[in-house]
């Protein structure tokens, strides 16, 4: 028997800097969240007492890593050493290896160099484990280091792969390290612990091919719950089991109302927060569909998102409304984003043209995030109300 938690993608010290517009306490909550995630995953393995942890890569945010993230990983890296807990992990495009990095970890952690290795572990209850995999030790890797992956035909033991990369069928424009399933099924493993990709996915039952996802949603590309997986079985069949331990949850709703009044609304919103309220911390994105062709003024929506927001600041699990979009009945018949193509909305010239002034400015460029991570549907959405607001002379 073995059991074990997957995890990737935590990406310490992600910038928030956009965002500091939100009150103290929930700037804070944000600034925290993958730390506070991780914790989680970490309180877990030890309840769990697993024999090991593996990290698939992109620990950090960027290679210029901060004092705060690699004291924070030592200090939970040696909570698991207490109880002879061991981490494999290997970096990832977001942190790749370099000679100017010297983080010294404690004894119970591995670290994947960038030529493909082994490692070999023995559970508690006696089972041989063989983990394979590398680190990257450049930004973009595109080399693909499957081969040099040894097959597990006729060695005893369960062997596990872990590989920080794309694969091939996934819609992402960072190709780093692509790979077809059946490059992973000829290896002969039980199972394979991927990164990269944020979204949760399961690939592959027989082996187990899993993406668990990011340990923490940052933007309204990365919704719903994150975490990890605890995996337990042996040589036979492995159950991976997902396990949320995100500090802050980023979601999408709708609500429906008939109320036109700045109260109305106000009051529809606020009566939305306290039913989401129980489920943790949380962002919103919010579209109250009103049933009425009456125009609400922009200066009566700007108060409603003023007075919502306010309510926040002293909740402890805040529901912040970030996005609050109004739509009338009839708005969707109309919608500009229908006169948009598939491929335009996916032409990076298009943005690229539209947003390089603003992110050439050394002033504005450090209050904004990489603008590939917007929705842009959204965008354009956003982009038809502020046409709409200005055609009414509002």
């Amino acid at each position: 028997m073995v059991k074990f938690i997957h995890c990737a993608d935590l990406h310490l010290d992600s910038p928030f800097k956009s965002r500091s517009y939100l009150s103290q306490s929930i700037f804070e909550d944000m600034q925290k969240s993958a730390y506070e995630s991780f914790k989680k995953i970490v309180d877990l393995a030890l309840n769990e007492e697993v024999d090991f942890m593996i990290i698939a890569g992109d620990l950090f945010d960027s290679h210029n890593r901060t004092l705060r993230a690699e004291v924070f990983l030592k200090e939970q890296f040696e909570r698991l050493a207490k109880e002879q807990i061991f981490v494999y992990l290997c970096h990832g495009n977001h942190d790749p290896l370099s000679s100017s990095i010297g983080t010294e970890w404690p004894d119970n952690v591995s670290v994947f160099s960038e030529n493909v290795e082994t490692y070999q572990t023995i559970t508690k209850n006696g089972e041989e484990i063989y983990l394979h995999g590398f680190s990257y030790q450049n930004e973009a890797s595109y080399e693909n280091k499957l081969d040099a992956y040894p097959s597990s035909q006729g060695q005893k033991g369960i062997h596990i792969g872990i590989l920080h990369g794309t694969y091939n069928k996934t819609n992402t424009k960072d190709r780093y390290t692509e790979f077809r399933l059946e490059d992973l099924n000829n290896k002969l493993y039980h199972y394979w612990a991927l990164g990269h990709i944020h979204e949760r996915q399961q690939l592959s039952d027989m082996p187990q091919i899993h993406y668990p996802g990011n340990i923490q949603g940052r933007h309204f590309k990365e919704t719903g719950e994150k975490g990890c997986l605890l995996v337990e079985g042996d040589d036979l069949h492995l159950n991976a089991k997902f396990v949320p331990t995100q500090f802050i949850r980023f979601e999408k709703a709708e609500i429906d109302t008939n109320m036109t009044s700045k109260q109305g609304l106000f009051d529809a919103i606020q009566d939305f927060k306290s039913h989401v309220r129980a489920e943790g911390k949380a962002i919103y994105q919010l579209v109250v569909n009103v049933n009425s062709d009456e125009i609400i003024s922009d200066q009566d929506l700007m108060q409603v998102h003023e007075m919502i927001s306010e309510y926040e600041e002293n909740e402890h699990n805040f529901v912040f409304i970030e996005d609050l979009n109004i739509k009338n009945k009839d708005d969707d018949k109309t919608t500009l984003v229908k006169e948009f193509s598939a491929d335009l909305i996916e032409d990076n010239s298009v943005y690229e043209l539209a947003m390089n002034d603003l992110y050439l400015n050394p002033k504005a460029s450090k209050y904004l995030e990489n603008y590939d991570d917007f929705d842009r549907r959204e965008l354009i959405k956003r982009a038809e109300l502020l046409l709409k607001s200005d055609m009414r002379g509002e």
